[in-house]
């Protein structure tokens, strides 16, 4: 299978810097089998019926990224990710020519790089860990242009962990949401720590050669039984498929797990858990998240449903418009 399979123009224009307001009245395409209608997010309520369930993946983003130089000036930038001990963290850093022994300031912040795995560095902190994270910059994705704020979280954010944004998610509001309750349609919970790998390419032509990086997910079983006791199940963002499916044991059974995954779904892997709806995003050409989606509904589908989305001028990624894929 070929990268190339799942490639698509898209001009510059669609990327979406900003989220549409109120959330909700983001568009929606609805895909049923080759039917395509366009709807607003807010019409959701319309495709769910008492008793379904819908499923939310809660993790929060940490507000993570800093910025700063290196001392001898050259402007820096730094994702902090998982604590190694008190004093040192695992970090990805935008600067030039980074090596170990770098001395860095992070908007006060006295750093240094004392040790490196590929292009993961170990950056040692004066200040404890502890008094750092969670306390600066959302990490913004490559292609939003300006510093995101807390159109970056959904609402329902709940556990901190993620490096970027659960962005099916944020098109919900407090107000749709009780809606929905109110029409009896009911929820369900999980948590999947989003990490940084979302935003890495796929770098080998051959699909199969790729490995995702492991993110940790959780699922207690009073949600488990929930989803397992679904007469429809429908499914908020790709994060929260990936923990379904990553969770299913013989039979498509969801347990009740707290593990680390590196599922990568792609055409052809097999799906356990069944799903009657997914809502997602509109995602990157030649990444593992289109790949997801295509794995679920069909690349041709899938393919064709992104050119009408590129013909009729909808906002693409993380603060875009959103789809519905109806099985």
């Amino acid at each position: 299978m070929d990268l190339n399979e799942f490639d698509y123009h898209l001009p510059s224009e669609l990327i979406a810097q900003y989220a549409v307001q109120p959330k909700s009245f983001a568009r929606l395409m609805v895909l049923r089998g080759d039917e395509i209608q366009h709807r607003r997010f807010f019409h959701l309520i319309d495709y769910l019926q008492a008793g379904d369930v819908l499923v939310m993946n809660r993790s929060r983003v940490l507000r993570n990224k800093l910025t700063g130089q290196k001392v001898t000036g050259a402007a820096a930038e730094a994702i902090l990710m998982n604590p190694l001990d008190g004093h040192t963290v695992r970090a990805r850093i935008k600067c030039s020519k980074v090596r170990v022994g770098n001395a860095f300031i992070f908007e006060g912040l006295h750093a240094r790089v004392v040790g490196q795995e590929n292009d993961i560095f170990h950056l040692y902190f004066e200040q404890p860990v502890a008094e750092i994270v969670d306390r600066h910059l959302y990490p913004n994705p490559p292609y939003i242009h300006r510093t995101v704020g807390e159109e970056y979280q959904t609402v329902y954010a709940l556990e901190p962990g993620s490096l970027a944004a659960p962005t099916a998610g944020l098109h919900f509001t407090r107000n749709l949401i009780r809606r929905l309750k109110q029409k009896g349609v009911l929820f369900a919970e999980l948590t999947l720590h989003v990490g940084f790998g979302t935003f890495l390419p796929i770098r080998d032509q051959q699909i199969l050669k790729h490995t995702m990086e492991p993110e940790y997910y959780t699922i207690d079983s009073a949600n488990a039984e929930r989803i397992r006791e679904a007469r429809r199940l429908f499914v908020v963002g790709t994060t929260t498929f990936k923990a379904l499916q990553s969770s299913a044991r013989p039979g498509g059974r969801v347990e009740a797990r707290s593990e680390h995954s590196d599922l990568f779904i792609y055409p052809g892997v097999d799906l356990p858990v069944p799903v009657t709806g997914l809502i997602t995003n509109f995602h990157l050409p030649k990444s593992t998240l289109i790949l997801l989606v295509s794995a679920y509904y069909g690349k041709e589908r899938i393919l064709k449903a992104y050119r009408k989305a590129v013909e009729c001028r909808y906002r693409f990624f993380s603060l875009g418009d959103a789809m519905l894929l109806l099985s």
